[in-house]
């Protein structure tokens, strides 16, 4: 996960190496979300580890470092937000090892883009709510339990609050109503 999350809505990277349909997917999606574009596989892994991403939106043939490759790539390198394919090869039984979260075959028109933004950005945002509520839950009977010099002195308990609040931030980004989370905080941890 990036270290830097503001209140901007979801992230949306554009992969694809022919301009004007990275241009286009980025346009049709320009006021709805936050949209950046990359015309290559390096130039996507470069965004991708400087800045942060939530969903990739990624063509799978291009010249250099493939689709295929980039997707690899971001599977080893454990990053957190979801890929779909926006391609023009038909999809065959390889699939089946891939790690991308949707496939879509080319061409896609402006709704069928913005559906899959919605559709998976609500799973982002579900996947990280979970994960804030399990380091959320850890932190704050922590901090029941545990004196504040006590948690000051304690590195893990300091990046687990870091992370809590990262977790946070990206949370209230991406869900559209972030009621959930205010419930949260209604529920007695203290004398476990």
């Amino acid at each position: 996960m990036s270290g830097i999350d503001s209140t901007v809505g979801v992230r949306v990277l554009v992969v694809d190496d022919e301009r004007e349909v990275a241009d286009a997917y980025a346009l049709r999606l320009r006021g709805y979300c936050e949209v950046e574009t990359a015309y290559g596989g390096e130039e996507a892994l470069s965004i991708v580890e400087n800045s942060p991403v939530d969903i990739v939106l990624l063509d799978r043939h291009m010249p250099g470092i493939s689709g295929d490759d980039v997707l690899a790539e971001l599977d080893e390198r454990g990053f957190y937000g979801r890929v779909v394919m926006v391609t023009a090869v038909d999809p065959g039984v390889e699939v089946l090892e891939m790690p991308f979260d949707d496939y879509l075959c080319k061409p896609v028109d402006r709704e069928d883009v913005r559906a899959v933004i919605d559709q998976q950005q609500r799973i982002l945002a579900y996947e990280t709510l979970g994960k804030y509520f399990s380091v959320e839950a850890k932190r704050t009977v922590l901090e029941a339990e545990l004196s504040s010099e006590r948690r000051r002195e304690h590195e893990g308990y300091a990046v687990l609050a870091e992370q809590a609040e990262l977790l946070e931030r990206r949370t209230r980004r991406l869900l559209t109503d972030d009621n959930i989370l205010d419930q949260f905080d209604q529920i007695e941890r203290e004398d476990i």
